[in-house]
């Protein structure tokens, strides 16, 4: 699962006015904003831990390549209690939830975990699945010439992903 940093905004601003609409969600006077930023503060959380393991992952698996590197990311997310691809959607969610939970901006929480879950989720989903599919074939189509998994493919793959991920906006 990859989330991207120019879409947040969008997320937050999805998700709290999918609970307001659904009336599982009382907001304090004028606070939506901020009740959005508490969204995207999750959000950035998560990407910046992902980050951390990944860097740790990749700096004790030097050269035993990207099988390794991912098996060694599993251990160290699974030894800090956090969830990487499908169950890192779970987990974002439980964390989005709990930051309601403890919001200041947050008045009234009317669902339950389940009914939160059940309109978060798919927010969730689309903004991560459909975006890496169309980032991954683009930036595969420009080092289609390179052969996949050799160093220099993963070295132009991340310089790619880096440009794709400016051009539109998301980083």
């Amino acid at each position: 699962m990859r989330l991207y940093s120019g879409q947040f905004n969008l997320i937050a601003n999805d998700i709290i006015k999918a609970l307001l609409e659904a009336e599982l969600l009382e907001l304090d006077n004028g606070k939506r904003q901020e009740a959005e930023l508490d969204i995207v503060g999750v959000l950035r959380e998560y990407v910046r831990t992902d980050r951390e393991i990944s860097t740790k992952a990749r700096d004790l698996t030097l050269n035993d390549g990207k099988q390794a590197e991912m098996q060694m990311k599993r251990r160290l997310a699974k030894e800090k209690g956090f969830k990487l691809g499908d169950e890192g959607i779970d987990y974002l969610v439980s964390q989005i939830i709990e930051t309601f939970m403890q919001s200041d901006h947050v008045e009234e929480i009317f669902g339950s975990d389940r009914d939160l879950r059940a309109r978060i989720n798919p927010i969730i989903k689309r903004y991560t699945a459909s975006r890496d599919d169309e980032v991954d074939k683009e930036v595969r189509s420009k080092i289609k010439n390179l052969e996949e998994g050799s160093s220099a493919w993963n070295i132009e793959y991340e310089r790619a992903m880096e440009r794709v991920q400016r051009n539109k906006g998301l980083t």
